[in-house]
């Protein structure tokens, strides 16, 4: 729905800070690093403009290690965990965090378990204590997990009739069929229902620790302050957390396409292919080459071949997925189910296009073009520059990372580009699952 600008004063504000934003020299952003008296290292990136602390903290380790049986589990504690600490309980802590602004919440992926903390400074030292409270001393009491369990039943039920999260799992499936990435985050309705209280209690003794800690921060902090908040917010974590490595794997593509029957009038569509860890030498030359394929949304091959000229499908896209284990380039599409067929025929056509012949110069340039100068609006906030910290930590790219990116983009050749394309890109390796009722499509494995 189309909205006039009129309505909308922000949208001139909104304007002038992505100028801002894209005329900010990559230098701006100055990341030092904190280490506490106790040992606990910190990124930190001060703002002092605005009287405001964003800080986003993680733990290697996430839903890819819950207990056979007890899928969801992380999920459910980051659901869990903000619901009474210590001496207060669920509605005292909540009403607590509400009244003084504290944002506080948890959240969980295949290989990292973390979550986020935004505060006014003058509340500064109540927030760290509440975000201590709920790390060391999380009460788990039954209302709230009773109440946050439903809720996430709820979530699952809806997910068993939404045809893009079916394909999503499906395809996981197939790809990991005896690893841990290839179960759902969420888990299932039998799973989530089978996790107890000391499950919750278990996962928290054994998952959250000070040796596979990280943390991001930026705002109105000094280095001094942080460190001390550091030790009195993390260092009554155990020393050392449980094992955290899930075993490396190739995903196991088949080449085929399986399809899931819904009665629905548009299928979705998931794909994966070949990907590359975040740490391998060539990431940064299949981040260019994706940006071409099917990354870079209405400028892309996948779309321009694929909505635009064909009218075939409603949306396409393609994107790495590095993961600590494995690696995959995916992508998706919704398409009605008479054009199905033939909007496969043109993905692996273009998959197949770009693996024998690379890119043109111009497409090359373009992507360097948008890659490095859309780079400074990731900074729209403190809480995404936080994000990005405890992400450059993850993948372990350097403190100066901010300041190199945009050449390790740069240099990407087409030379590169056409060895890389080649190794990732196979139109026969291909897999493929649709649900819905696509016409003339057969199943091939």
């Amino acid at each position: 729905m189309m909205r006039s600008a009129s309505r909308y004063p922000l949208r001139g504000l909104l304007a002038a800070a992505v100028f801002w934003l894209l005329s900010m020299p990559a230098l701006a952003v100055e990341v030092e690093r904190v280490v506490s008296p106790g040992g606990i290292e910190a990124w930190l990136v001060r703002e002092h403009a605005n009287p405001i602390i964003s800080l986003r903290f993680a733990f290697r380790g996430g839903a890819a290690l819950d207990p056979a049986g007890k899928e969801g589990l992380a999920n459910l504690a980051s659901s869990t965990m903000d619901e009474g600490a210590g001496e207060l309980d669920s509605q005292t802590f909540q009403k607590t965090l509400d009244d003084k602004a504290i944002r506080l919440r948890f959240d969980t992926g295949l290989d990292t378990y973390g979550g986020r903390l935004q505060t006014l400074t003058k509340h500064r030292d109540e927030a760290f204590r509440l975000l201590r409270l709920a790390l060391t001393a999380p009460r788990f009491d039954d209302e709230p997990v009773e109440r946050i369990r439903a809720q996430i039943l709820v979530g699952l039920k809806q997910d068993e009739e939404d045809p893009h999260t079916i394909a999503s799992r499906a395809l996981r499936r197939t790809l990991f069929p005896d690893h841990p990435y290839g179960r759902p985050v969420d888990g299932t309705a039998a799973s989530v229902q089978a996790i107890t209280a000391d499950d919750l209690r278990g996962f928290v003794r054994r998952r959250l620790a000070r040796d596979n800690l990280i943390v991001g921060v930026v705002g109105d902090i000094t280095k001094d302050d942080l460190a001390g908040l550091l030790d009195a917010t993390f260092g009554g974590l155990p020393a050392e957390a449980g094992p955290w490595a899930v075993p490396d794997r190739t995903a196991g593509f088949t080449g085929g396409t399986q399809v899931i029957e819904r009665n629905v009038p548009q299928s979705a569509i998931r794909y994966a292919d070949l990907g590359l860890k975040r740490e391998d030498p060539d990431y940064y030359t299949a981040f260019v080459m994706n940006y071409v394929l099917g990354g870079g949304g209405f400028t892309s091959r996948l779309y321009s071949e694929i909505r635009e000229k064909r009218g075939l499908a409603y949306s396409v896209y393609s994107g790495l997925f590095p993961m600590k284990a494995s690696a995959m380039l995916v992508g998706g599409a919704g398409t009605a189910n008479a054009r199905v067929k033939e909007t496969l025929d043109v993905l692996r056509a273009e998959w197949g296009r770009m693996a024998e012949a690379g890119i043109t110069d111009k497409e090359l340039a373009d992507a360097k073009t948008y890659l490095t100068g859309a780079f400074p609006l990731r900074f729209t906030s403190n809480g995404r520059i936080a994000g990005i910290l405890v992400g450059m930590q993850i993948s372990k790219l350097g403190i100066d990372y901010l300041k190199r990116r945009n050449a390790l983009i740069t240099r990407v050749t087409q030379d590169d580009i056409r060895r890389v394309a080649k190794k990732l890109l196979d139109p026969k390796r291909l897999t493929v699952v649709v649900v819905g009722r696509p016409a003339g499509l057969t199943a091939t494995q």
